[in-house]
């Protein structure tokens, strides 16, 4: 049912309006002055505005009503706005409509044109902003790169019994509206346990937007999830709708929410609570319905005790908790693993593969795998475009080099640079358990730097 706001300084035009909107199954909100008219529009959301132009201090120009447009542009750019006034001219009405108002209405009005004004703005409003949203949503896809493609579809392969403990749960609480908290070391499969558990659930849908935290610096993150109006700051020149808003009915994905800044993670618990926030430089109270999922391969509790993550934040993130084993303790997926990626890399390359050699298949279970699941996937990527005949074989994986650190460090001199970054990280990643918080401090990192590597190496 469409919401209206009236405003008008005069309690016999509001009820006369209240009662025609009535009729015609219109929600309708009254206020009497222009500060009242913002503060309702901070407070909730409505379909049009219809507003007088003159109030109290001035009852002929019609400049509160024409500064008040003004006002309402800043808040809300797509929101229709009918002008009513007794003391029309040309001119007003032109000045109205540059200010950004949608039509205009002369008192006394007549019943079926004012009603006819409002269902063509109702309309125009609702098409206006699923225009934004498609228009923020195509942004997203090009930038991310997602939406389309083999990779879209989870497959969590589970053969071994600390992953079938880890299917179990998800199928349990996939179709709940509960927000979960998935953790692991890098490359492990969170985003692939989060997408399966979009699948499962009743919001499968509306959309799955994810963001990565660890990728955005502290400046980006607040614009990138709650959004901006114009001229919030430099480069903000035009509204943006933010991740969450995206999301509005659907599902959200925060990766590496432990990256969160801490002068974030306020917003983040009361829009988890409440599910309201506000754009960046915008005073307007948005309110939208979201199922949150977030993924960390760091400690959080740890994280908790040395007063970089909200404890209470924690708490909302982590209704249900699932934890995905490293590949190392999970050796029974391996093959499996690798048959599943041969299959989707010779379909994209167009390769005639059919299998591993069993010698290939030994060289995968020797591997150590610090880079887990998503190391494996580059692996069998790299081994099926070198391949020539119809079974991968050992030469082909390019891991005997890696077997031991000895092999590795032994040829270090005809390694290029970024061969010998690749090997650093990916050393360091291994001797602190894949946690890239500590092996970022090792390093001499920042965290979003050292995600950056990993994501450019496939670790």
């Amino acid at each position: 049912m469409p919401r209206i706001l009236i405003a008008d300084d005069q309690p016999d035009v509001l009820e006369a309006l209240r009662l025609l909107l009535k009729s015609e199954s219109y929600q309708s909100e009254a206020v009497g002055s222009p500060q009242e008219v913002l503060c309702a529009l901070e407070a909730g959301d409505f379909d049009v505005l219809l507003i007088d132009l003159n109030y109290a201090r001035d009852t002929t120009s019609g400049q509160e009503g024409l500064d008040l447009l003004s006002r309402i542009r800043t808040l809300d750019a797509t929101l229709p706005v009918v002008v009513m006034t007794a003391w029309s001219s040309v001119e007003l009405a032109v000045e109205a409509m540059r200010r950004g108002a949608r039509d205009f209405i002369q008192k006394p009005w007549d019943n079926a044109r004012l009603l006819s004004v409002l269902r063509t703005q109702v309309e125009l409003g609702s098409a206006l902003r699923r225009g934004q949203r498609l228009e923020a949503e195509n942004n997203l896809l090009r930038r991310d790169g997602s939406g389309g493609g083999d990779g879209d579809q989870p497959t969590l392969i589970a053969r071994s019994p600390a992953m079938q403990r880890v299917l179990a749960l998800v199928e349990r609480i996939a179709p709940s509206e509960a927000n979960v908290l998935i953790t692991g070391e890098n490359g492990t499969g969170k985003e692939v346990v989060a997408r399966t558990l979009y699948a499962l659930s009743p919001r499968s849908a509306r959309p799955l937007i994810t963001i990565n935290a660890g990728a955005l610096s502290e400046n980006v993150i607040e614009s990138e999830l709650f959004g901006h109006v114009r001229g919030a700051f430099t480069d903000a020149k035009s509204d943006r709708v933010g991740r969450f808003e995206l999301a509005d009915g659907g599902t959200l994905f925060l990766d590496e929410i432990a990256n969160a800044p801490l002068s974030l993670q306020a917003k983040l618990l009361r829009v988890l609570e409440t599910g309201e926030f506000e754009r960046v430089g915008s005073s307007k109270t948005r309110r939208v319905d979201v199922r949150v999922l977030s993924a960390t391969n760091v400690d959080l509790n740890r994280e908790v005790e040395e007063r970089r993550f909200r404890q209470d934040l924690l708490f909302r993130l982590n209704t249900v908790e699932i934890h995905l084993p490293p590949l190392r303790e999970r050796r029974e997926d391996i093959p499996v693993l690798a048959e599943h990626f041969q299959r989707l890399y010779a379909r994209r390359y167009k390769r005639a593969l059919k299998s591993f050699e069993p010698a290939a298949t030994e060289v995968l279970l020797k591997h150590a795998w610090p880079g887990n699941v998503r190391e494996l996937s580059h692996v069998v990527e790299r081994a099926v475009l070198m391949s020539q005949g119809e079974s991968v074989r050992s030469a082909d994986l390019g891991l005997e080099a890696s077997q031991g650190a000895r092999t590795a460090e032994a040829r270090l001199e005809e390694m290029s640079l970024e061969e010998v970054e690749r090997l650093l990280i990916q050393k360091t990643l291994a001797r602190y358990e894949g946690n890239a918080v500590r092996a970022a401090e090792a390093l001499g990192l920042s965290r979003s730097a050292l995600y950056r590597r990993i994501q450019k190496y496939g670790l």
